[in-house]
């Protein structure tokens, strides 16, 4: 029997599906797909094509999204990143398509209208977005879709903003949680791994069950605990980066006591005992840690 493939990984609808699953899937057209990029700040990738649809994800200015059909003002199609499926207005979307060479370093930044600090900004740009630099002017680069961003918010594509994620995470504290959210003003716990991870050159998966299974591969990570050994997790030595996964929520331990995670509970970015708040969840919310990974260094 065939593999269910996971929906949130594959264009396929009733009427319409991406031409590569052709064979694997039943729809009533295929398309090969045309890729659009981003033009705004952020664009909401939506479960239905409706403002007030459930927000899935979020693609950030400069992402691929390949679109295989359009209505009514919507794109449907998939995210060239991370492969996630939804609907995005095609206003946030381009035909044209300019090669990133660099990305915002810093967690936000304005895109300025000018080369000038009093100018008036087209948007602010969150960290992991991906820049078209054509020239330096002054204290500013020219951005090939009009604009400025301070040079000292960007880096080269290679160069990578940290070597360690849970740097990269502490930047987010206090950020407000926003479900499907990866942008530098509110995101949720598997959007905060995600950023942290892509900001040290290393591309993960957007939902914490994917992360989860991401990180199980023995090439990346081996488990510390998980909820069928049995024993007391409560008494292992964790390390800073150790990767903790409740259902539906994750975080990354900030020492050998504390979890910095984006979370509803704080509805923020925040640092906890993870004891003290794992037994909370436990008592309150019947949610109980399923597994601890630790990733392997240097990927």
């Amino acid at each position: 029997m065939a593999k269910a493939r996971d929906p949130r990984l594959t264009p396929a609808r009733p009427d319409v599906a991406a031409s590569f699953l052709r064979g694997e899937v039943t729809a009533d057209r295929f398309d090969p797909g045309t890729p659009r990029q981003v033009v705004l700040g952020v664009a909401p990738v939506r479960r239905v094509p409706e403002a007030t649809g459930p927000q899935e994800t979020q693609l950030l200015f400069g992402e691929i999204f390949t679109v295989y059909d359009e209505a009514d003002g919507w794109a449907w199609g998939q995210s060239e990143q991370d492969k996630y499926v939804g609907y995005v207005e095609t206003d946030a979307l381009s035909e044209d398509i300019d090669q990133p060479d660099h990305a915002l370093s810093a967690l936000r930044a304005y895109w300025f209208s000018k080369p000038d600090l009093k100018s008036a900004p087209y948007e602010i740009l969150s960290l992991n977005a991906k820049l078209t630099v054509l020239h330096e002017e002054g204290d500013y680069v020219a951005l090939s879709r009009g604009g400025f961003v301070w040079k000292g918010a960007v880096r080269p594509l290679d160069h990578f903003v940290d070597t360690d994620p849970v740097a990269v995470a502490e930047t987010f504290l206090h950020t407000p949680y926003f479900w499907g959210g990866k942008e530098s003003l509110g995101l949720d716990c598997s959007g905060l791994l995600q950023n942290a991870y892509e900001a040290i050159g290393l591309a993960i998966p957007r939902d914490a069950d994917q992360q989860e299974a991401h990180f199980s591969d023995p090439a990346r990570g081996y488990p510390l605990w998980s909820d069928d050994r049995g024993g007391r997790w409560q008494d292992l030595d964790l390390q800073r980066g150790d990767l903790m996964f409740w259902p539906g929520h994750t975080g990354m331990m900030v020492d050998d006591t504390n979890l910095i995670h984006a979370n509803a509970t704080r509805m923020a970015t925040s640092i906890d005992d993870v004891r003290e708040i794992s037994a909370r969840w436990a008592e309150d919310k019947q949610l109980l840690l399923r597994r601890i990974i630790r990733p392997i260094r240097g990927l």
